[in-house]
């Protein structure tokens, strides 16, 4: 069974390994299509994610699909629901299992992941994939997923006013959901050119350069660094970057008693932020952990294409080239980068 699996910091070996035992509950499942999330990039380089480290040799990947091949299942096309809870503890008996205790996640800590030919995984967190929707759709659904809980704790006003301060790929799904939700404005800001493009393409009305003043705008207003951003006064600001400087703009950018929610990863698992710019406004903030039983929601937005999944992928690599999809999705020249099987 062909794996890719990281041995340390930039170190992806792809190599043959026995095939995985089949256990209670579990479905194999032949893998077909595998996203790589910014999440990744942080096991791939940095050897760590927030405060879980690299403890031994693990195979990434947790935006999946694939084809079940063997069971009353056989030949069933689905979606691979990365998170595992355990269904017992406090926080998945008050209904919010992304943040159960003793949750296992598909290549995070000692749960391997998805990079793999072959893969077993409990039979209930595996959603069938309607034929409307592809492979590589099937594994962006993970961060349409993400996308989707961000909004559910954004509670964006109808016709509100929102900013999406970072437009990789899970901005730009956000981005999607927010013009289907009915928005009234939506700034995106984004330091990258190609995805500040994307991002007007998807649904924004405006778009923003962090560092300069506006590229596109249908009416005048001021760049980030500039201390009037503020008065863009936004109802909601969504940070999916991942650093302090996304999470200053976004506070910048929403009006006073308004709301934040933070998604972005930071390397260093620490958020800095200035208190009196947050209780001046007396802001609200909220913040993102994965997605909590979204699957079915987000399979029936892209099966009806109220979100557009396949062209946010840019570049494909088969699974023996993996350590070129993580050098690819590094250079962030594109969107997504997916790893076909």
């Amino acid at each position: 069974m062909l794996t890719a699996r990281l041995h340390g910091i930039a170190d992806l070996r792809v190599g043959d390994e026995p095939a995985p035992e089949v256990g209670a509950g579990d479905t194999l499942v032949r893998v077909t299509a595998v996203g790589i999330c910014g999440s990744d990039l942080h096991w791939y380089e940095d050897g760590s994610i927030g405060d879980a480290k690299l403890e031994r040799p693990l195979v990434p990947g947790h935006e999946g699909a694939g084809e079940i091949v063997a069971g009353p299942r056989r030949g069933e096309r689905v979606a691979i629901d990365p998170a595992i809870p355990c269904e017992t503890c406090r926080a998945c008996r008050d209904g919010r299992r992304n943040l159960c205790y003793n949750i296992r996640f598909s290549g995070n800590g000692a749960t391997d992941g998805m990079m793999r030919e072959v893969m077993p995984w409990p039979s209930h967190r595996l959603h069938p994939l309607p034929d409307s929707i592809s492979d590589v759709g099937g594994a962006m659904l993970e961060p349409l997923g993400v996308a989707l809980w961000a909004l559910d704790l954004g509670q964006v006003p109808f016709g509100g006013t929102v900013a999406v301060v970072g437009c990789g790929p899970v901005g730009l799904l956000l981005i999607q959901l927010l013009r289907a939700a009915g928005v009234s404005r939506l700034i995106a800001v984004e330091p990258l050119p190609h995805r500040r493009e994307a991002a007007a393409k998807w649904g924004a009305d405006e778009t923003l350069d962090p560092s300069r003043a506006p590229a596109s705008t249908s009416t005048p207003a001021p760049a980030a660094t500039d201390p009037d951003f503020s008065l863009c006064g936004v109802d909601v600001a969504f940070e999916m970057v991942g650093n302090d400087d996304g999470v200053r703009i976004a506070m910048e950018s929403v009006r006073p008693g308004g709301r934040v929610v933070l998604g972005g990863i930071p390397g260093s698992d620490t958020t800095t932020f200035r208190a009196s710019l947050a209780r001046g406004k007396e802001l609200t903030i909220a913040m993102v952990r994965r997605s909590n039983d979204v699957y079915p929601r987000a399979i029936d937005l892209a099966a009806r294409g109220v979100v557009t999944l396949d062209p946010l992928v840019t570049s494909r690599f088969p699974l023996a080239e993996a350590p070129a999809a993580f050098a690819a999705a590094q250079r962030r020249t594109g969107l997504k980068v997916v790893i076909t099987l």
